[in-house]
């Protein structure tokens, strides 16, 4: 059975019920897409049942993270933000008790591309409690202030530990180093590109959320696959796409982690709350691109049948 049929047989079985939509590109060309219907939510917020459709936005969560990486080394290549292996701190020279913390000197870019920071973080609990790490930092008087401050668990850079501040971060970096809002930078810089339509949630300080602000169609969201696949085109350097896609620190056993993207043996993904996915599999030129409702459901399950579909030959 072909792999497109294999994936109706998913929705129309309904094993798979909170999918919302699909999306899949081989070899460039859109071989599937199809919708459905349930609740969706903008976080945390109900839209009510929706019946989605090709012009549906939908929150990709943190898949947003993997957007903003690639944002990030279109700057780098700009000149506009500093590298991988440059200090973190003095990019924030607004907490000069912070900057002056020799511990905290240790901290570099690439330890919060990576999520190595190794500072005190759980977002293991549900995103509608201030226990959870990211809602603290969002309810915090000043998010990045909260990030930094917060202290140490474990050296920098020897282990991975999930982090939307290290993102917070990364989108400040973005904004200061162009002198532009986050979301206005992504517009010219790799929306506009590639004609894709957008929103990106903001903050109680309008900011918008770096980490899981950012809501796309799911055809959007396979193009922006397809150029990690193509290697970045003219739009993100090719060079950036190689190193964000390299295994940097391990996970688990065939799951690593390399500039906010997840990377296997044989397929690299940016995954959000939810089953909200963007997953490559370069060695069959394919790209998938995920919007599902399974949200605060670490387990993920309707996406997880869909990923089993995949990667089967």
């Amino acid at each position: 059975m072909k792999l497109t049929e294999r994936i109706d047989g998913l929705f129309d079985s309904g094993k798979a019920p909170n999918l919302h939509g699909i999306v899949i590109l081989q070899d460039g060309e859109q071989i599937y897409e199809r919708y459905g219907q349930g609740e969706d939510y903008i976080l945390g917020e109900s839209l009510g049942e929706v019946r989605f459709d090709a012009d549906t936005l939908h929150d990709v969560r943190s898949v947003s993270k993997s957007v903003v990486a690639l944002l990030y080394g279109t700057a780098l290549a700009q000149g506009k933000v500093p590298g991988p292996d440059e200090p973190l701190l003095p990019n924030f020279p607004e907490y000069p008790d912070l900057v002056a913390d020799p511990a905290k000197a240790r901290l570099t870019v690439g330890h919060a591309l990576t999520m190595t920071l190794g500072l005190d973080w759980d977002e293991s609990v549900p995103y509608t409690s201030s226990a959870n790490s990211e809602i603290a930092m969002e309810e915090a008087p000043d998010r990045y202030r909260y990030v930094l401050e917060r202290p140490f668990t474990a050296e920098p850079g020897l282990t991975w530990h999930y982090c939307g501040g290290a993102t917070t971060l990364l989108g400040s970096l973005i904004a200061k180093g162009t002198g532009r809002p986050l979301e206005e930078y992504a517009r010219t810089a790799l929306f506009e590109p590639l004609g894709i339509t957008f929103e990106w949630s903001t903050g109680a300080d309008g900011v918008a959320l770096a980490p899981a602000g950012l809501r796309l169609r799911p055809r959007d969201l396979a193009a922006i696959g397809q150029l990690v696949l193509e290697g970045g085109r003219d739009v993100v350097p090719g060079t950036w796409i190689e190193e964000l896609l390299k295994p940097r620190i391990k996970i688990d056993e065939g799951f690593e982690y390399g500039y906010q993207w997840y990377v296997g043996p044989t397929w690299a993904a940016g995954m959000g709350n939810g089953g909200q996915r963007l997953f490559l599999m370069p060695g069959r030129r394919l790209v998938a691109a995920v919007a599902a409702g399974d949200y605060e459901n670490f387990a993920q399950p309707s996406t997880a049948a869909v990923m089993d579909e995949l990667v089967r030959e």
